[in-house]
């Protein structure tokens, strides 16, 4: 009977630790309003100050929408990072799934929309975080098992 090696404790403590980065990421873009929306505009607009310049308004209305985005990825690294710790690392075909899909509902609209709507920046921004998924999903792809 060959006896089978289970998924890389390096490649899923890699995926958990790059999951909790989009939490803190999350909970930058929540605590931090001024940094997040100078950091947004410096990198679609190549200036920090340019989205303030829309007016007091319009950028309440930034900060309001970067913390609702925030609180979103805090949810959802914090799922990522408990299905990649108790699924992923036991071989859980199922938990690859969850982790490979919900990045792929994010990713492939978000950079869609960046590129149609001319914010290239942003894909780019997605493509880095995708990468630190994509290196430890490709490596792990091999070490997974039906679930039961």
């Amino acid at each position: 009977m060959a006896i089978t090696e289970g998924p890389s404790r390096f490649w899923t403590n890699w995926l958990v630790l790059a999951s909790l980065a989009v939490a803190a990421f999350g909970l930058v873009l929540v605590g931090a309003p001024t940094l997040a929306r100078r950091g947004f505009s410096l990198l679609v607009y190549f200036d920090p100050l340019r989205v303030e310049g829309f007016g007091p308004e319009a950028t309440r209305y930034v900060d309001l929408s970067t913390a609702v985005i925030g609180g979103v990825m805090v949810g959802w690294g914090v799922a990522l990072a408990a299905v990649s710790r108790r699924l992923v690392s036991r071989g859980s075909r199922f938990g690859w799934n969850v982790v490979a899909g919900s990045l792929a509902a994010w990713f492939v609209p978000d950079t869609l929309y960046s590129l149609w709507s001319g914010f290239w920046p942003n894909a780019v921004l997605n493509l880095s975080f995708a990468t630190l998924f994509a290196l430890p999903l490709a490596a792990l792809r091999a070490a997974m098992r039906d679930d039961d």
